[in-house]
């Protein structure tokens, strides 16, 4: 049987990486080659609890794509910005303030970032049920690769030599952060069933360069210090130098690329599950370096979360908690469901009256849980 012929779209041509010298977190680096056996996770684990610890970021190599696959992917995320017309755009727009969902576009200028200007990015968001709902028909050819995109994020066939069942990215990394609470392997993959309900989505992105007017008025500023609502991040590496991370000592560093790396970090949902063991680390997104000021900045996310129905309370099971105790706190508020929050942080984002406290910092208030935004 002839093997099928993958449809042709053009290669999306990234920027050359940045000569800037510019300050890089020292952000470790965790080699999923050696996560095959209960001792080579058990090692990952100690690795990957310190990075989340202490600085809620990491890098992934050796997660199961080749170069080219991930070149391949890169060039099918820019099929719904470059091959969509504007008008079929519209049909698709995400219904984000009505349900708090983005499934669908997140249009340009959508969300306010200061003094009156708004974004100048668009995404496009699928869940990984890629069947919830029609797509652009440019975008329909490729759905088969990116269901195995998402499949290859969240669930693997492969069977580890102790005959573990083993998913390459996402159930490992839920695996290796458990074992960090020591807590069973299992725990957290058991909260982030493939085919159970819930909105853990692909998300292909692209910034466009701003005017000197906004970069003044916004202090160059693209997208305001803030932090992800659900338990993993998982961001494919790209060469144009703009994301930055606020360390404990209060310092922006940026984020180097590295090639067809992960970038991996934890969002609200780990850190309430971990009692604030694991920190969900405030990231911003700000202009490149004067080298790439004039390229497209073109993402490629899964962005994971709990089962719909998961209460997000610390799990007191841990030893580890019961040992240094919780450090995360939610005011007061009863603990949410993930489906809650994520529909409350998906609808206010961008969209909320947000009250100044201390300099530079924005307040909103989700689901009784105060979130802090850095401008």
């Amino acid at each position: 049987m002839p093997g099928l012929v993958a449809p042709e779209t053009p290669h999306y041509v990234p920027a050359p990486g940045t000569q800037a010298d510019l300050e890089y977190a020292d952000l470790p680096i965790i080699d999923l080659a050696e996560a095959g056996t209960s001792e080579g996770r058990l090692a990952l684990a100690q690795q990957a609890r310190d990075a989340m610890v202490n600085h809620g970021f990491f890098y992934v190599i050796n997660h199961g794509y080749t170069p080219a696959q991930t070149q391949r992917i890169f060039d099918i995320a820019d099929v719904p910005f470059a091959r969509v017309s504007d008008e079929e755009k519209q049909t698709y727009v995400a219904t984000m303030k009505q349900t708090g969902s983005y499934q669908g576009y997140k249009p340009r200028q959508y969300w306010h970032i200061a003094n009156g200007v708004r974004d100048q990015l668009e995404h496009y968001n699928l869940n990984r049920d890629i069947t919830k709902r029609q797509h652009p028909e440019p975008l329909r050819p490729f759905l088969p690769e990116i269901e195995a995109f998402a499949r290859h994020n969240h669930e693997d066939v492969r069977t580890l030599p102790d005959a573990c069942s083993h998913t390459l990215i996402m159930d490992v990394l839920c695996r290796l952060l458990a074992l960090g609470l020591e807590l069973p392997e299992e725990t957290l993959v058991n909260l982030h069933g493939y085919s159970s309900v819930g909105e853990t989505y692909v998300r292909f992105m692209k910034y466009y360069p701003r005017t000197k007017d906004e970069e003044l008025k916004t202090k160059n500023v693209w997208l305001k210090g803030h932090t992800d609502f659900g338990t993993i991040t998982v961001l494919y590496s790209q060469p144009v130098a703009a994301l930055q991370i606020l360390t404990k000592e209060g310092s922006w560093e940026w984020v180097k690329h590295i090639e067809n790396a992960l970038v991996i970090n934890a969002g609200d949902a780990l850190e309430f599950l971990s009692g604030g063991f694991y920190r969900a680390t405030i990231h911003r997104v700000i202009q490149p370096p004067p080298d790439q000021q004039s390229y497209t900045r073109l993402g490629v996310f899964y962005f994971a979360m709990t089962d719909d129905n998961v209460t997000l309370a610390p799990l007191l099971e841990s030893p580890v908690l019961q040992r240094v105790g919780i450090t995360k706190s939610l005011d007061g508020a009863e603990p949410p469901t993930m489906e809650a929050w994520r529909k409350g942080r998906t609808a206010a984002y961008g969209q909320s009256d947000l009250k100044p406290t201390e300099k530079g910092v924005e307040e909103e208030v989700i689901n009784g849980v105060v979130v802090k935004h850095y401008n």
